[in-house]
């Protein structure tokens, strides 16, 4: 089996536009773990599921194993401090400047653009990776700009914060008109 260099999928990889969360737990001790997640996605509508991707390696992946659930923050744009300060290992990342918060029993953050609950559903081995799976039990999201990831830079949606959005209900009642 032939496989492509490393290094080279990692360059193309990352001109693929990721939304950046933080993805929390809570520990053996009741206290809150949290560490930033790239690998993040929709999967299913019926159920409602949601998966995230961990190093094998990961320190939070081992305590979301035991604790059976987990949370993912999904922040929004001017957020990339939170973002840097949770990837930073060592950092002292629910103290000092994190606004935080308990919601459903897992650590959640402050003026996050959404945030969504789950129960670990399932882990699937990929590589040097655990894909998991998590039926959401809970949500909520603000209209934030999100705070995306490509380039090895952070970003937002290039016009969503340029423009309005109408509401829904507006959009059908022009319809109708």
């Amino acid at each position: 089996m032939t496989t492509v260099d490393g290094h080279r999928f990692r360059a193309v990889m990352a001109a693929v536009c990721a939304p950046v969360t933080v993805v929390t737990t809570t520990g053996a001790d009741g206290g809150p773990r949290g560490a930033t997640v790239s690998s993040f996605t929709s999967l299913s509508l019926d159920p409602p599921l949601v998966s995230v991707a961990f190093d094998r390696r990961s320190a939070l992946l081992a305590e979301i194993q035991v604790a059976g659930r987990f949370g993912v923050n999904l922040l929004g744009h001017g957020q990339d401090d939170l973002a840097v300060r949770f990837a930073t290992r060592g950092a002292d990342r629910f103290g000092g400047e994190t606004a935080w918060f308990t919601d459903d029993g897992l650590p959640r953050l402050r003026d996050a653009a959404g945030w969504v609950a789950c129960d670990l559903e399932r882990t699937i081995e990929a590589g040097d990776h655990l894909l998991l799976f998590g039926l959401v039990t809970d949500l909520g999201r603000a209209d934030l700009p999100p705070l995306v990831y490509a380039h090895r830079t952070f970003g937002t949606h290039s016009r969503f914060a340029e423009r309005p959005r109408p509401l829904i209900t507006d959009q059908i009642a022009a319809c109708a008109r």
